[in-house]
């Protein structure tokens, strides 16, 4: 298994996207250090995937500095140092500019991006102690383009410079930084949202060349390959995982060319 003996810290693991992030890992050997703000972690860690697999798990809300310091201290006693980063808390709130006040925008850059350089902060020096390590981001293909949520979408953008800062500036200590760049994800979010709209998922569907959006297997799917041996090469990539959308604008071509291609 490719993660045997390992320690994979996962953030957000009890959402859409950390639920499918720590039952990869756990498939792969990997002993899961789980954080999540919500009590709902709890639960999660206790159903049947967690069976037989070394965890352990904080609540915590991976915007507070001193707080993540104090789980990640916590956690590395219980489970020996961490090989694996994945950075995947993260939110949205306030989708466009006029509705984002200077509060909810420092909350929102904080809780995305500033939370990712605190887990980064907190795993780095154990890294190069050990010599290895890997750091992979959850961003969002919000960083590469104007597609709303502002504030969320400039954390991402963030979250793409800092993951390359670490590349360049930790890899002579074989520590690898890597972020994947999801588009809309079948989450528990959206199935909300589809139950208030039924029609929404379709409406979203036509701007992916794959005909679908991004499930969560999907990004886990990648996110354990950036982290594992396979990628030993890759170091300071940001690839989407979005179902062809940011390779063009399907809509827009079929628009211009007269056909429904």
């Amino acid at each position: 298994m490719m993660f045997s003996g390992k320690v994979v810290a996962i953030t957000g693991a009890a959402g859409g996207i950390g639920q499918a992030l720590c039952r990869r890992f756990a498939a792969e050997g990997a002993a899961i250090a789980a954080f999540d703000k919500s009590e709902a972690l709890k639960a999660f860690m206790g159903e049947d995937w967690a069976k037989g697999v070394k965890t352990a798990h904080a609540i915590v809300d991976v915007g507070d500095r001193a707080g993540v310091a104090e789980a990640f201290a916590k956690l590395t006693q219980t489970l020996g140092p961490v090989s694996v980063l994945v950075n995947n808390a993260g939110f949205s709130s306030h989708p466009t500019f006029a509705r984002t006040t200077p509060d909810s925008w420092q909350h929102e850059v904080n809780g995305n991006l500033n939370s990712a350089y605190y887990c980064a902060h907190a795993v780095l020096e154990g890294m190069k102690a050990n010599r290895g390590g890997s750091i992979v981001a959850i961003g969002s293909v919000n960083g590469l383009g104007a597609l709303g949520d502002p504030a969320y979408s400039a954390a991402k953008a963030g979250m793409i410079s800092l993951t390359k800062s670490i590349a360049v500036e930790y890899g002579r200590f074989n520590i690898r930084s890597n972020i994947v760049l999801p588009g809309t994800v079948r989450t528990p979010l959206w199935k909300i949202r589809a139950a208030k709209d039924p029609s929404v998922l379709e409406t979203l569907r036509k701007w992916y060349p794959l005909g679908r959006i991004v499930d969560p297997e999907d990004v886990a799917n990648a996110v354990a390959f950036l982290a594992s041996d396979a990628a030993a090469a890759i170091s300071g990539v940001a690839l989407p995982v979005d179902c062809g959308l940011s390779a063009g604008n399907i809509v827009m071509a079929r628009e211009l060319t007269l056909e429904n291609f």
